[in-house]
């Protein structure tokens, strides 16, 4: 059973208490936690710590850490929530632009045909 607390999603700053209530997840049994929000290298070093042996999950918001910084920080699941949606909306809505200005140029960034039956031909 994983466990969450999403105090950090509406006060970036209250660490510590987001802290403490991994640990209290950890110890009531949960075998992997999570802070949605947390951003900092020390921070998550932090919570590693707090939270060990147990895996931290961390949910990748925005650029800024490599998956290698993360590792190297003792993270051991990753999460990019809605963010790969956010990305495709942004392409759509920018080629939409394009196409409202008179070109088609947005279409050419797109996947092929082949490369998306490639790939979910995999999960049939």
């Amino acid at each position: 059973m994983s466990a969450r607390t999403e105090g950090l999603l509406s006060d970036p700053t209250a660490i510590a208490p987001a802290i403490d209530r991994l640990v209290a997840f950890a110890e009531a049994g949960a075998d992997c936690l999570y802070a949605p929000g947390v951003r900092g290298k020390a921070d998550i070093a932090a919570m590693v710590r707090a939270v060990a042996p147990r895996p931290l999950n961390v949910l990748v918001m925005d650029p800024g850490l490599s998956v290698a910084e993360l590792a190297e920080l003792g993270v051991r699941r990753i999460s990019v929530g809605g963010a790969l949606a956010r990305v495709a909306w942004a392409a759509v809505l920018a080629t939409a632009e394009k196409i409202k200005a008179g070109s088609f140029d947005g279409l050419a960034a797109g996947a092929s045909g082949k490369q998306l039956n490639d790939l979910f031909g995999r999960f049939t």
